[in-house]
């Protein structure tokens, strides 16, 4: 069949249109196919607008100023804005939450970011002619590490702080900075980095953003630049009481989550504060069953995390506190003692505290006079005692919901030597003489002074072998070696 010029006209017309409607076309979370979009990598900024509040937002002015420049403005958020925000037009909406009902969003949001860099731009910030560009020129110029370009906004300075991250602690620690020395910032920011960079991370697009990208960053370190030029900010009146409590209270339920994600326990502030993210006594504790005396985090190159530690120094003390007014004759056992040696402390990868006692002492306590008899008993102040299942001992949790604890091992006398009824087979599970208990001398040991054996170093010896206090290692070297890590 012959087609003719008209025919053919007609036929690249409809095909033509055809391709425009599918490229207008809006999948989930608002964005156009990638097939309609230019080539990746191309020049230029994108903006993503994630750091702002449904309730009491500026979203459609600050949409509005940087459309202006122009470019590309995308709208990142869980759901869509409520109340419904009237994004000025081309401003691009992504969700990242599923709905049951609809097909999910599009799992790879870098797919609909075709620019070279990206800006995460703060809510209420409004353009600067050309400075999107200096900070992308600036990031380009710079060598080494630098891979993160950051502008204050508004007329208050960004403060440097330098980050450093302790993985094995679960802890990151912020300290004063200067702009040569500086790996995070507070204040309201504007943050520029390549697209690449940004989603090779694991957290691309968490919340609060300058916090996730900072950790982020500093666990690949990465350097940071400080610009001083300021994006500038409209007059607006302050959030009303009830907006600021909410803002609060979603800031600290994100940052939880965050630190959930990254592995992050503990924060060190600059001013010498802390912000704890781990267990308490309301909680349960933050590692599992252990298996052949290997907790889950050492397979993983961590150690206890501190916020288990600081529960069982706090139950350490409580105990010897308890021990000591009822008379009861205590010492450091095991692996709590080398690491009262050793440290001071508990070792910090211990999972419990030890203690022996004489048993006959063990009707001077109220709480272990109960707990020996089968009774599980809470003390006044929050502390579980009981009977442990394994055997002839008794443990002290932290609280009912949270069961780290302080094991108490009752050993009696027997012509000379210290032996007592159950022994489950660790290698520091060894007779001693009682002349080790007579005296027994004060040790300082986790924040406390508690009481020990009068020769520390013949008893750990005895317990673990030569050389025990010089030459740390897990509690199961054959699952687990120190050097590993």
């Amino acid at each position: 069949m012959r087609v003719t010029p008209c025919q053919a006209a007609l036929a690249g017309a409809i095909s033509l249109n055809l391709l425009l409607l599918y490229c207008t076309w809006r999948g989930p979370g608002g964005s156009p196919p990638p097939s309609c979009r230019p080539p990746r990598g191309v020049p230029g900024v994108t903006v993503l607008l994630r750091e702002f509040e449904d309730f009491e937002n500026d979203l459609a002015g600050t949409a509005r100023s940087f459309a202006s420049l122009p470019v590309p403005v995308v709208v990142v958020a869980e759901t869509p804005p409520y109340p419904p925000v009237p994004l000025p037009p081309g401003v691009g909406l992504f969700l990242l939450h599923p709905k049951a009902d609809r097909p999910p969003p599009l799992a790879h949001p870098e797919l609909y970011i075709h620019t070279r860099h990206v800006a995460l731009v703060p809510d209420g910030a409004r353009a600067a002619p050309g400075l999107l560009e200096r900070m992308r020129e600036v990031l380009e110029d710079k060598a080494g590490d630098t891979r993160l370009v950051v502008a204050p906004v508004g007329s208050t300075p960004l403060r440097c702080l330098d980050l450093r991250l302790e993985p094995r602690a679960w802890t990151v620690r912020y300290s004063p900075g200067s702009p040569a020395l500086c790996r995070a910032v507070e204040g309201p920011a504007v943050l520029l980095l390549r697209t690449r960079d940004l989603f090779t991370l694991p957290f691309p697009l968490a919340r609060p953003v300058l916090t996730a990208l900072f950790i982020q960053a500093a666990f690949r370190g990465w350097g940071l630049h400080l610009m001083t030029t300021a994006f500038p900010t409209p007059r607006r009146p302050p959030l009303s009481p009830h907006s600021r409590w909410k803002a609060e209270n979603l800031l600290e339920t994100r940052r939880r989550r965050l630190m959930r994600d990254l592995g992050v326990k503990r924060e060190v502030l600059a001013d010498g504060g802390e912000r704890w993210y781990g267990c308490n006594k309301e909680t349960a504790r933050c590692f599992g069953t252990v298996y052949a005396r290997t907790p889950q985090y050492l397979l993983s190159g961590r150690w206890t995390p501190p916020c288990c530690l600081r529960a069982l120094r706090e139950t350490a003390q409580h105990v010897t506190t308890i021990l000591e007014a009822a008379g009861i004759r205590y010492w450091l056992e095991g692996g709590s003692l080398l690491g009262a040696v050793r440290l001071g402390d508990i070792i910090p990868w211990d999972y419990d505290v030890d203690l022996g006692i004489y048993r006959e002492d063990i009707g001077k306590c109220r709480w272990l006079a109960a707990a020996a008899v089968g009774e599980q008993v809470e003390d006044p102040q929050g502390f579980l005692w009981e009977k442990a299942a394994e055997g002839d001992f008794y443990r002290v949790h932290y609280s009912r919901s949270n069961r780290l604890h302080v094991d108490l091992w009752p050993f009696y006398p027997r012509g000379g030597v210290m032996t007592k009824d159950t022994w489950l087979g660790h290698p520091q599970d060894v007779e001693f003489p009682e002349s080790f208990l007579r005296p027994r001398v004060p040790l300082a040991f986790a924040g406390f002074t508690a009481m020990a054996p009068n020769d520390a170093r013949r008893f750990l010896e005895l317990k673990f072998g030569p050389g025990a206090i010089e030459k740390p290692e897990y509690p199961n070297p054959d699952v687990r070696r120190l050097g590993q890590d």
